[in-house]
């Protein structure tokens, strides 16, 4: 009995939403491109959606849940990159099939990633606020300066990666849904608890027996990971590998992702990567020559009017009205409401508050006329 409650606490409707969101974009997506009916440059955004949603999960463990904040999340991502595309570039000679040569890469430069990570967030996790802000930002500069001068690697030229012929967005999306179980599952655990609870006091997780430093370690390792595996992605349509594309402004891009979609909301930050990715896309094609200086000053606009939108208590009633979990949110009629499972008129093993109760208290009386005295023998003279 127990175990099927366990099954049913852990199977609610809303912890589908965002496999379901992920799964119908795919398999709409997958559906056009079956017809004929899916454009390459439609294609190519897809591919870039994907990545970027990893970035954006994988960051809001760091920031929304854990609470720290980190700007070198592209620098995790051009660790990846460039090793992960480095090995491909190997693998090419040795295996045949492009999508094992893909997998065996985004592990590569995943685990490379988390390594970097641990290594980084060992000292960088000691500090907080802007101090670890600036160092993990300094090291996204420092790792992209150096592959620049790295000539194994391509050097000012970039890495020349092989471009992955299938449907990359496939692949991407698949590894978004395997992306969101982890993390998922991580925050919903009792990990995720401590994680949360190291964000709210750390003082207080720390009284309470929580290896903090543990968790922040944790949780910087994983979210590097990603951050590789979405550079892999990334390397294998975009070539050469540019050291450029990992700029402090891309780590900023990431970070207005996970704070539009909102602070430790992993579906807010599914739908903000895809909007920003999208409307990045639509700026570059639309806005060219001349008008290509006007893209930052739309897009810094757009993010403006975000912003104000979300947070202006005057327009808290539009933000009410128009909210998805207001249209989500079942209406019950009232018959179907039914009180709580505990109430003391549902259960029988609980005392009803009306009675009274009473307790017979019996006392030994030595000098009582039916019991004689213990310390005589044979009775009173």
């Amino acid at each position: 009995m127990n175990l099927i409650k366990n099954i049913k606490a852990n199977t609610k409707p809303k912890y589908f939403t965002n496999y379901i969101i992920v799964a119908v974009m795919l398999a709409v997506t997958l559906t056009m491109k079956m017809t004929g009916n899916l454009a390459r440059s439609n294609a190519t955004l897809l591919a870039q959606i994907s990545y970027s949603i990893i970035l954006a999960v994988s960051l809001n463990l760091v920031v929304g849940f854990l609470g720290e904040l980190s700007l070198g999340h592209a620098g995790f991502m051009c660790v990846g990159a460039y090793l992960g595309c480095f090995v491909a570039n190997m693998l090419h000679e040795f295996i045949s099939s492009p999508l094992l040569v893909l997998i065996i890469s985004m592990v590569v430069g995943g685990v490379v990633a988390a390594v970097f990570g641990f290594i980084i967030g060992l000292p960088a996790l000691r500090l907080k606020g802007d101090y670890l802000a600036i160092v993990t930002l300094a090291f996204g500069e420092i790792v992209r300066t150096i592959f620049k001068n790295l000539k194994a690697f391509g050097g000012a030229l970039g890495l020349d990666s092989t471009r992955y012929k299938g449907n990359l967005f496939v692949v991407g999306f698949v590894v978004v849904l395997v992306t969101l179980f982890i993390i998922q599952n991580i925050v919903r655990s009792k990990h995720g608890r401590a994680i949360t609870a190291i964000r709210d006091n750390e003082i207080a997780a720390r009284a309470m027996g929580i290896n903090v430093t543990y968790y922040k370690l944790f949780v910087f390792v994983v979210a590097a990971f990603f951050a590789g595996v979405a550079g892999v992605i990334y390397g294998h349509f975009a070539t050469p590998v540019l050291y450029s594309f990992f700029s402090y402004n891309y780590s900023i891009e990431i970070l207005v992702m996970v704070v539009l979609g909102g602070m430790g909301n992993i579906t807010g930050s599914i739908i903000a990567a895809t909007a920003i990715t999208f409307i990045n896309f639509q700026l570059q094609t639309r806005l060219s020559g001349d008008l290509a200086a006007l893209k930052f000053l739309v897009y810094a606009l757009i993010l403006i009017v975000v912003v104000i939108f979300n947070n202006a208590p005057a327009l808290s009633a539009v933000r009410e009205k128009f909210s998805i979990r207001r249209f989500l949110k079942s209406k019950r009629h009232p018959s179907e409401v039914h009180d709580d499972e505990a109430a003391w008129d549902r259960v029988p093993t609980k005392i009803r508050m009306d009675e009274v109760l009473s307790v017979d208290v019996i006392v030994d009386d030595p000098y009582t006329p039916d019991k004689k005295d213990p310390t005589t023998k044979g009775g009173s003279n």
